[in-house]
């Protein structure tokens, strides 16, 4: 399992990357892609929608299974990746290159309140023992 370091992490798997511009983009774990397995679809969030931290904001579907994507952190869409409703193979090819969406955050403080790599490497390794 990868785990990269320059982000924070929610429970549900979900992780969220400070952007120059003051967005967060958006994506699920390298653990989330591998438990899901080959990824066939991806709904995106729509454009110009506002979410609160925790909630449900699209889905990706594999052969396997479908799996909610919340929002780490409260914000507003700006961003979303098209390119993933043509290729959702590429979150498996690289989970952390392959954001979902961005939000204009409500509250960056919320970024703080997600886990550090180190305590989400943790957190699943705890959950496999």
């Amino acid at each position: 399992m990868k785990v990269a370091q320059d982000r924070r992490y929610a429970s549900t798997h979900e992780w969220a990357r400070l952007e120059a511009d003051g967005s967060v983009a958006v994506g699920i774990t390298d653990h989330a892609q591998e438990l899901l397995g080959d990824l066939v679809f991806v709904e995106l969030p729509e454009l110009g929608k506002s979410f609160a931290q925790g909630q449900e904001c699209g889905v990706v579907e594999s052969v396997k299974a479908a799996s909610d994507i919340y929002a780490p952190v409260a914000g507003l869409v700006t961003a979303v990746n098209t390119e993933l409703a043509d290729s959702p193979e590429r979150i498996n090819q690289d989970a952390y290159a392959a954001w979902i969406f961005k939000l204009a955050p409500s509250d960056p403080g919320e970024l703080a309140t997600l886990m550090d790599a180190a305590a989400y490497e943790g957190a699943v390794n705890a959950d496999q023992d």
